[in-house]
């Protein structure tokens, strides 16, 4: 029963991340990225390598900061929910900046930007998951 619980915590906070994903790469971002990477986009999205960073990510946010700290203050889940967006998205962003000869700095500052909020969000509602369903 536990497991399925702890199933339950994992899908329901992947959703939100992906539904707050999908208005920042679908509706926010989607025009600078076409102007600034648009020499670097593949013409279709690859669903596949979409979906694996999204299962890792989640499981990530999950294990290091949300499960650990469900009965901390929602402040502090969300600045560590932050701290790990901000650490995993610039891992990606300034790799980019350090070796591809046209990556934007712009993209990057709005990516890093970006990683903190969406993962501390989610942190909040895994938190709120957590809670509701593990305790």
């Amino acid at each position: 029963m536990h497991a399925l619980k702890l199933l339950a915590v994992y899908f329901l906070t992947l959703i939100t991340f992906l539904a707050i994903d999908s208005v920042w790469l679908g509706l926010i971002a989607k025009d600078m990225y076409r102007r600034e990477l648009g020499h670097l986009l593949a013409p279709n999205v690859r669903w596949g390598a979409a979906l694996v960073f999204y299962v890792i990510y989640i499981a990530g946010l999950l294990i290091l900061v949300v499960l650990p700290h469900k009965g901390s203050p929602l402040l502090t889940v969300a600045a560590l929910g932050a701290l790990f967006g901000l650490v995993a998205y610039a891992t990606y962003d300034l790799t980019n900046l350090a070796t591809l000869t046209r990556w934007p700095l712009s993209v990057t500052l709005a990516d890093l930007a970006w990683g903190a909020v969406v993962t501390g969000v989610t942190a909040i509602a895994g938190r709120g998951y957590a809670r509701w369903l593990l305790t």
